[in-house]
């Protein structure tokens, strides 16, 4: 545990998202929020609005390297959290990174991942190499490992999570190696969702999981920082897991529309 007077500090891997809706601005937003401070690696930097992405314009490996050991030589991080990649390079670097401070708990969200370049349109074959890469690079590094339930479910039908020789998300995670696997809105049953945290010792534990308003995008990118911030406080995982959840259900229940597209969360909720 820190000292009382003392700053947590989490160092987040993640994009740039203009409309402050998600990636590094939103972020620091969660972070502060939870009395946390954030520094910043920079993986790519998006031009959109809050209805779509027009383009993805992604940070050289080498300058993602550089920036992020620049920050972990001067500053002694109590936590890591790494957001949205947009290259197979990009993965392999911050996976090299996690394996030289591997005594830095690290929080992984796996989200939806985008490579578009204003030369060339996404590929489905790149998506999926990238996928492999996040999965078989980063998961076994990761502490915590924050996925959707819905995408978890997809990637498990499209077989991107064959090689652990498991046919359910969670489980399949865990085998290729992450410790705790937090899924939000795992589908328990027809008509019944909850927010589930596996543990490595098969340790399960639910908590209710509210549905979001319509045209608000995934919220686990807002549960992984708060969890990497709990963490960094000292936090054991079960606990700063439910904490990060219900600190976005909070922000979710008073999501605003500023513009013509999605909602944005409220990182700086009032307590309800």
């Amino acid at each position: 545990m820190n000292p009382p007077n003392s700053t947590s500090i989490v160092l987040i891997f993640g994009p740039f998202d203009p409309t402050g809706s998600d990636g590094l601005p939103a972020d620091a937003i969660t972070c502060a929020a939870l009395k946390g401070h954030a520094l910043a690696t920079l993986t790519a930097v998006t031009i959109q609005d809050s209805a779509e992405t027009e383009a993805v314009l992604p940070c050289p490996a080498e300058q993602i390297d550089d920036q992020a050991r620049c920050l972990l030589e001067d500053i002694l991080v109590q936590a890591i959290k790494v957001g949205q990649l947009s290259s197979v390079e990009a993965a392999s670097a911050v996976a090299q990174i996690a394996a030289d401070y591997s005594q830095v708990p690290m929080v992984l969200h796996l989200g939806q991942q985008e490579i578009d370049t204003e030369e060339a349109t996404e590929d489905e074959d790149e998506v999926q190499d990238l996928i492999g890469a996040v999965i078989e690079l980063l998961v076994p590094q990761a502490q915590v490992v924050v996925v959707d339930g819905k995408r978890l479910t997809q990637w498990v039908t499209d077989d991107l999570l064959e090689a652990s020789g498991q046919t359910a998300g969670p489980q399949a995670l865990q085998a290729i190696g992450a410790s705790w696997v937090l899924v939000i809105g795992h589908q328990q049953r027809p008509g019944h969702q909850a927010n589930i945290l596996l543990g490595p010792l098969n340790e399960t534990i639910s908590w209710p999981w509210v549905a979001p308003p319509e045209r608000l995008r995934d919220s686990g990118g807002l549960v992984a920082t708060a969890l990497a911030t709990l963490l960094a406080q000292g936090l054991g995982v079960p606990e700063a897991a439910r904490q990060a959840c219900i600190h976005a259900e909070r922000a979710v229940a008073q999501s605003f529309q500023p513009g013509m597209g999605n909602r944005i969360a409220r990182r700086l909720a009032l307590e309800s």
